[in-house]
């Protein structure tokens, strides 16, 4: 059998009937596509986030759990209220009142995890109706038979061995038989418990069961027709790019490209997978594809734009001249699993930056209360918020003379809080007030890549 395609749609476009109809018809259109991974209908995550959290009245619960029955049912009409499925459907929507409950007197990672897993297993259910009415033969399966995780819930790691023996096993015999229609974001842990691999996980899942197929390709279908020079609702002349290598997309995804979940391309580059990226409600505009390599590589590929960050500078006369200061700050934040971003050091302080827009599926926050106090054992603790990262990506630029001249003449009436520049050659990247961030792109963009 040739290399098959793993196909992926995020929640705007399995939003209804009508936009899932669309999605099949990009199936359909594609005979390599043999594995289908959604996300939850566009806005039932946070409808289920906020029930999780267990802050809401009994009030409170009904007003969104009405809502969630509402885009469930409005589908369900659409395909005719089939009688099986309409049980199936109102049994999760049971099942998500008593875990709200639940929440309410009690929440923990885990429950979080069961009651937020829900949107994607009742979308999958859905769209994989809709695929048999239309005579295909579809398959449902649940991610948390393929997906093995550890127990940390809320952004759960792979175990990538177990996943592609699970993988292998229960998806190979089907694979030239049948559709296979399944749930990104969730995974089970060894013994079974359902896992969420963090806000935005559904493109990752996509890549890591494309990866233990060996697929030929996987494709990422979204709202918008690839990827584009930045964000176009912040500048009106972003302009689509028709291909971009594995590491500038892995730059722009980790630097605030929404478009792409950042751990997306990991499996993909270790398989050397090509990533194309379209609109699923205009699929003929074509996309973008994302390669090993690319036919140009221009000094500036685009700008990306990452808000809601925090600053933590530490500082501690104890750094003087000593050793292993760094080694225990990094050991706090290893111990509580907090990812550091960028990070600039002098001699008795260092300054490093988190994104809070990577936080858990359940909405925790990652710099909490017992961080903060154990960094405040060590050195005195300033935090900053109301900033954004603003990141060049481009090739070769730490190479290139000029770059930063070129780079902050452009928004020189503009304070800059932080730079990191030259650790890799595909990136600059910068700190700056977040009220001023869309002007800074669109100076960035008029100069650098007009």
């Amino acid at each position: 059998m040739s290399p098959i395609n793993v196909a992926k749609f995020g929640g705007t476009s399995v939003a209804n009937a009508a936009a899932m109809n669309n999605c099949a018809e990009v199936v359909l259109a594609n005979p390599a596509t043999r594995v289908v991974v959604l996300s939850a209908s566009a806005g039932v995550t946070n409808l289920l986030v906020a029930l999780a959290q267990g802050d809401l009245d009994e009030a409170g619960q009904e007003a969104q759990l009405a809502r969630l029955t509402e885009i469930q049912q409005a589908i369900l009409t659409e395909l005719g209220d089939p009688g099986d499925l309409s049980d199936l459907i109102h049994g999760q929507l049971g099942e998500i009142r008593t875990m709200a409950r639940q929440a309410h007197l009690h929440t923990d990672a885990e429950l979080a995890d069961r009651l937020i897993a829900c949107g994607e297993l009742m979308s999958t259910r859905l769209f994989t109706e809709l695929l048999r009415q239309r005579g295909v033969k579809a398959c449902w399966q649940d991610a948390r038979q393929l997906l093995r995780t550890d127990s940390r819930f809320g952004k759960a790691s792979v175990d990538l061995a177990a996943t592609r023996a699970l993988c292998q096993a229960a998806l190979g015999p089907l694979l030239g038989d049948s559709l296979i229609i399944t749930q990104g974001f969730i995974g089970a842990d060894g013994d079974g418990r359902t896992t969420t691999l963090g806000r935005g996980g559904s493109d990752y899942s996509a890549a890591l069961l494309a990866e233990a197929l060996d697929a030929g390709t996987i494709e990422i279908w979204t709202d918008v027709p690839g990827i584009y020079t930045t964000d176009p609702r912040l500048v009106t002349r972003a302009r689509p790019i028709p291909e971009i290598s594995f590491v500038e997309a892995a730059e722009m995804a980790t630097f605030g490209a929404k478009v792409l979940h950042p751990a997306t391309l990991q499996p993909a580059v270790r398989q050397d997978i090509p990533v194309f990226v379209g609109s699923s409600k205009d699929p003929a505009a074509g996309g973008t594809w994302i390669r090993a390599s690319t036919r140009t590589n221009p000094l500036f590929r685009a700008v990306a734009l990452r808000r809601n960050q925090v600053l933590v500078t530490l500082h501690s006369l104890n750094m003087f001249h000593a050793y292993g200061f760094l080694a225990e700050v990094f050991g706090i934040l290893a111990r509580h699993r907090i990812s550091v971003d960028l990070i600039t050091t002098s001699e008795v302080s260092v300054s490093l930056t988190l994104d809070h827009t990577g936080s858990q599926s359940n909405g925790e926050p990652i710099l909490g209360d017992k961080v903060l106090a154990e960094l405040g054992q060590l050195c005195k603790v300033q935090v900053e918020t109301g900033l954004a990262l603003v990141a060049l990506i481009g090739n070769r630029m730490s190479e290139a003379a000029g770059v930063g001249s070129q780079v902050f003449d452009a928004i020189r009436e503009h304070n800059i809080r932080m730079i990191c520049y030259g650790a890799s050659a595909h990136n600059l990247c910068f700190l700056v007030k977040e009220d001023e961030a869309g002007h800074i792109v669109n100076r960035l963009h008029q100069e650098l890549l007009d």
